[in-house]
């Protein structure tokens, strides 16, 4: 789950213990991604989706953390899944109404508490057989992913991880969501420091109040690539979470909580 906001007390350092009880609550949150991966076909719902990771969450000793997850001026949110079909990007409600169809990409994000910490990743699946520009969105913003993990190492600050993203997905041709950004994990959903997908001027950094991080051993945070095909501009549906595309064009989402060390940052959402 992306945010929008602002947490101004700083990184939240852990522990080697806190990384570790970290690394557990991001298996749980990988085993729930198998077993929806292994879902999906035409014909699902995605509350069918949703319903299947809440049980592996909770089967597993964790807390589903986006279930009742509060935003301001909204309702809380509804389920233990996001799931976006297509133009939406992020934070789409399940839904029973919601059925997968041949050819459709869905993106699907959860969360998992566990031992009081967070894990939290997210995936943009094809729906059957996809055409390959489509293949090619989903190829691009996975790899732009793994493109801000390769440089999240010291001594580089949170903006070399924004601006390596950004390089990488505007010289494939596409573009990235500006309200929406990766964050800092841990106790809490949303902590310091915040990881957009691009960084502004300095000036503009100055205006909005960005802060760039240099990054620290036991820094955790989540990077969340959104790469959308047409325009950067996205709507917010009257349900107040669904964001979708501006133009309606396609848009893939891809996530790993991550953790700083001296050398190779460990990926914590893996199986």
């Amino acid at each position: 789950m992306s945010q929008n906001g602002r947490d101004d007390r700083g990184p939240h350092i852990k522990s080697a213990e806190e990384v570790a009880i970290m690394r557990e609550a991001g298996r749980i949150v990988a085993r729930a991604h198998e077993a929806m991966r292994e879902m999906i076909q035409p014909g699902v719902t995605t509350a069918q989706l949703d319903a299947v990771a809440e049980t592996v969450i909770r089967d597993h000793g964790a807390i589903p953390a986006f279930l009742n997850y509060p935003k301001k001026d909204s309702p809380n949110f509804p389920a233990s899944i996001t799931a976006s079909i297509n133009n939406e990007l992020v934070h789409g409600i399940p839904s029973k109404n919601r059925v997968l169809q041949e050819g459709d990409i869905i993106s699907l994000d959860t969360g998992a508490i566990y031992q009081g910490f967070v894990g939290d990743a997210a995936y943009t699946y094809p729906v059957g057989d996809v055409p390959p520009a489509v293949q090619r969105l989903l190829k691009v913003t996975e790899e732009a992913l793994y493109v801000g993990i390769e440089a999240s190492v010291l001594p580089n600050h949170t903006k070399d991880v924004c601006l390596a993203i950004h390089r990488f997905v505007a010289e494939h041709g596409y573009d990235v969501a500006r309200e929406y950004t990766g964050h800092g994990v841990g106790r809490r959903m949303h902590e310091e420091p915040q990881v957009p997908n691009w960084w502004p001027s300095r000036r503009m950094a100055r205006k909005m109040k960005w802060v760039s991080y240099p990054l620290q051993v036991g820094m955790t945070y989540a990077l969340e690539p959104m790469v959308i095909a047409g325009r950067a501009e996205t709507d917010e549906l009257d349900d107040k979470w669904t964001v979708v595309t501006k133009d309606g064009s396609l848009c893939a989402h891809f996530e790993h909580t991550i953790a700083i060390t001296e050398g190779e940052p460990v990926i914590l959402t893996l199986p």
